[in-house]
């Protein structure tokens, strides 16, 4: 099969859109099928060899983060002829109703389109406002995937349709047989993090507060951070026993992960899935997070990992404790955990996917009936 896959995010910034695409792809690869993803990214920076480079993007405020899109009558050039060379069988677009990449294919494409939806807005005063636009673009999607049940909720409540709930996918070997970071963990033990720690729904100074209290009483533990930011946005000193790694490569996440007792996700908000705690679970880590519903979800309503009340440092300290002190609570909850990451290894969720992929062939024979007037691309941006 010739698969087109579309991720509107640039591909050299670290997020779950574009992890999500890159194994999806990988996965695809490994079964036979020929891929071709195009993203965002520059003409000289290094990539896999199945990403088709469309430009620069821009940064953009997006459901509480910053995306970098790129969008306009360049990049729709460029869709076109990417979709003219590429010829696929089915295009395959992620977050379609972002002014980005995904859009742009949706509207020039002329093979089936399976669309996946990965936000969890409740409420979205841009989908409203882009009432016109999206209702074109809606009409070509074939078929309809979710990540989660929230983002399935928003097509329900926002975009009059439904369609499959496929989770995010975890390569659960790459974590698994990971070896840990020269060091680490600690004896004392290791509390990890990773993410943008400067993006306030990312929770890290509720982590920063519940793990100044436990460092109190347990001299020697270590809290390890990794991800990109600048620590002077922080506004305060890190604690004794902090160590920082910035931004690392995909091999060192994994490491990372492997040198941990104990991984913290203290969000507040804006999460549809919680793709972290998948790789966390993957690399054998016992998770405590946040009790929001994404994150109930993936822990199997708490039994493969601690929740704790959002936003709330005291009671993170006090389930840190416990865990602290219990290595058997711990490895009760890996091993738990290790069976419900089991049902995100990509191999499985790839075999999913291409169900949805040969649904939207089949319903359209193939063909998606062209717009009546295509929108030039100088008119889109």
């Amino acid at each position: 099969m010739r698969i087109g896959i579309v991720c509107p995010y640039s591909f050299h910034t670290p997020g779950g859109v574009q992890n999500h695409v890159r194994d999806l792809a990988e996965s695809l690869i490994q079964l036979g099928h020929s891929v071709s993803v195009l993203a965002p990214a520059d003409e000289d920076e290094p990539r896999p060899a199945y990403v088709v480079p469309a430009g620069r993007a821009v940064p953009v405020r997006y459901n509480g983060s910053v995306a970098r899109l790129a969008f306009g009558p360049i990049s729709a050039a460029r869709v076109r002829r990417w979709l003219s060379t590429g010829r696929f069988d089915v295009l395959h677009v992620h977050e379609p109703t972002t002014p980005s990449l995904s859009m742009l294919a949706v509207i020039y494409s002329r093979a089936p389109v399976v669309a996946t939806f990965h936000t969890a807005m409740t409420r979205s005063r841009a989908l409203v406002a882009a009432q016109g636009l999206l209702q074109l673009v809606l009409e070509k999607i074939t078929a309809r995937i979710a990540v989660s049940d929230l983002a399935r909720r928003v097509q329900v409540e926002h975009l009059d349709g439904g369609g499959w709930e496929i989770p995010n996918g975890v390569a659960v070997s790459r974590f698994a047989e990971a070896e840990p970071l020269p060091g680490w963990p600690g004896e004392a033990g290791t509390v990890g993090f990773l993410g943008r720690f400067t993006e306030p729904r990312k929770g890290f100074p509720i982590l920063l507060d519940a793990y100044r209290q436990v460092a109190a009483r347990r001299p020697g533990l270590r809290l390890l951070v990794a991800g990109p930011g600048d620590l002077a946005d922080l506004g305060e000193a890190a604690p004794a026993g902090t160590t920082f790694l910035g931004k690392v490569s995909e091999e060192d996440k994994a490491r990372m992960l492997r040198s941990v007792d104990v991984y913290v996700a203290p969000n507040t908000h804006g999460e549809s899935f919680g793709m972290i705690l998948t790789e966390a679970m993957a690399a054998g880590a016992a998770v405590v997070a946040s009790d929001l519903d994404a994150f109930r979800r993936v822990l199997d309503g708490g039994r493969a990992g601690e929740l704790f009340p959002v936003g709330d440092a005291a009671a993170l300290a006090g389930t840190l404790d416990r865990l602290l002190d219990d290595p058997a609570r711990r490895a009760e909850l890996a091993g738990r955990a290790r069976q419900v990451v089991a049902s995100f290894d990509w191999p499985v969720v790839a075999e999913r996917v291409l169900e949805v992929y040969t649904t939207a062939i089949e319903a359209t024979g193939g063909v998606v009936a062209d717009l009546d007037e295509p929108p030039r691309a100088g008119s889109l941006g």
